[in-house]
């Protein structure tokens, strides 16, 4: 038996985020797709994605908000990765993952607010993506406390 490099919460809480990172990754793609397609979103009558993913907030400067996850999502996926392959990097990851994952917690937020109040609609598929985001940030913060 090998002797253990990292305590096992690390394992735990870089296991967790590669999950819910994969899981915001698929969500964005879905709705990547759905608005480069033009199609109609599978929500099974719960809240009206396709008023949201078609409202004028849905794009920034011509580009789906929800390609921005996907590469949001895709960079933290790599950067813990990165910092399984390369644990010298492991400070440096984890501050990069906290600063992209505060950004998209902040920016989810906002858009949240935007479905909410503004457009009246609410997206289940942008509701998973902003949960998946801030537990995301908490286990940055997690990860961070445990630096060396």
């Amino acid at each position: 038996m090998t002797a253990r490099t990292e305590p096992w919460p690390w394992d735990r809480l870089q296991w967790t985020g590669i999950a819910l990172a994969a899981i915001g990754l698929i969500d964005s793609a879905y709705l990547t797709w759905l608005k480069l397609a033009n199609a109609t979103a599978a929500c099974a009558g719960i809240g009206d994605c396709d008023s949201v993913n078609n409202s004028r907030f849905a794009s920034v400067g011509g580009v789906p908000i929800a390609l921005l996850g996907v590469l949001s999502y895709g960079a933290i996926l790599a950067l813990l990765f990165a910092e399984r392959a390369r644990p010298e990097w492991r400070l440096a990851g984890r501050v990069a993952m906290f600063g992209l994952t505060l950004a998209g917690t902040l920016y989810s937020a906002y858009l949240s607010y935007v479905e909410v109040a503004v457009l009246r609609a609410v997206c289940p598929f942008c509701v998973v993506s902003a949960v998946v985001m801030a537990l995301l940030l908490v286990i940055s913060v997690l990860r961070l406390r445990e630096s060396d």
